[in-house]
């Protein structure tokens, strides 16, 4: 895949059929646009694309309102490698800040769309809206296809269960500790990824090692302790027990959200290494104990809770 940050610097009209959106959790909806557009552009013999901003334009104005941050269910790298996995070609990133904000939606398509790329197949989901007041939709893409002589297609909602399915509908799931549900909305178990890094050691002390990952986030959807599996050690999909939260009794009142994960039955050196940790049953909200010793307690607790739900799966 190519990733293209700065479109001044690469304007080259690729031939290509593009979509745009936050794709947010690339979930089950997303997974099936997605594979309309691959499809669609090797059949026509260009580029898939998709048209994405970094931050998020939710997040943008959440900021500017001072109002509170949605959690976001993927961060761009993770949201990149499901978009490899789909086949998509090219992915451009495009800062969204106050001049993106307000563009227009015809100034937009002049100045970034259609100047880095020409459009053969232009697919939207069924609430797309883009430029300043949302006032670019499908009726007015319908105007700029025939004027600039590409196909415009409209997917309708991805249904579960006669819900339309959505990001926000994954982080309720999410937070109500619905982890079967947010899988079924994905597609996938939900998951978390990141490099592992040094930690103070206080696990490896009591016979309990962790790998601590940062995950460079203002919010995570999930919170808690959680039995998980692990991907990226060899072929092996490795199972263990992981706490995400801001570890009060450790660090009394943290602010970095911290993911740590004990793998079971294994004892390797994977520093630097990047672990993608899926969230398969949650054991317990976090909480702050009277002393390290009861933290000890409750940890060996949960690795026995997490052991015996695996023994039922």
């Amino acid at each position: 895949m190519r990733i293209i940050r700065h479109p001044d610097l690469h304007a080259q009209k690729l031939p290509a059929a593009i979509t745009m959106g936050h794709f947010d959790g690339v979930h089950g909806g997303h997974q099936v646009i997605l594979q309309q557009l691959v499809a669609k552009a090797r059949e026509l013999k260009v580029f898939s694309a998709i048209i994405l901003f970094e931050p998020q334009a939710n997040e943008y104005f959440a900021l500017e309102k001072k109002t509170d941050i949605p959690a976001r269910l993927t961060r761009f790298r993770e949201k990149i490698n499901e978009m490899t996995q789909l086949g998509v070609d090219i992915v451009l990133c495009l800062r969204f800040d106050r001049t993106m904000a307000a563009l227009s939606a015809e100034a937009f398509l002049q100045k970034i769309v259609f100047r880095y790329f020409k459009v053969e197949y232009w697919l939207v989901g069924d609430d797309f809206h883009f430029g300043a007041d949302r006032t670019g939709d499908y009726h007015f893409l319908e105007k700029m296809a025939y004027t600039h002589s590409f196909t415009l297609q409209r997917m309708q909602p991805f249904l579960l269960n006669g819900e339309r399915v959505s990001s926000t509908l994954i982080r309720a799931a999410l937070a109500s500790a619905d982890l079967k549900l947010a899988e079924r909305y994905l597609g996938r178990p939900y998951s978390l990824v990141g490099r592992v890094a040094q930690g103070h050691q206080r696990g490896r002390i009591i016979g309990f090692p962790t790998a601590n990952i940062h995950l460079l986030r203002r919010i995570s959807p999930v919170l808690g302790v959680f039995a998980v599996t692990i991907k990226g050690i060899g072929d092996n999909l490795l199972r263990g027990v992981a706490n995400v939260g801001l570890r009060p009794t450790v660090e009394g009142t943290g602010t970095r959200v911290l993911l740590e994960v004990h793998i079971f039955d294994f004892n390797e050196n994977i520093y630097g290494h990047y672990l993608e940790v899926e969230f398969i049953h949650k054991l317990r909200d976090e909480k702050k104990y009277g002393s390290f010793d009861a933290l000890k307690e409750q940890i060996l607790l949960d690795a026995k809770q997490a052991r015996d739900f695996f023994k039922d799966v």
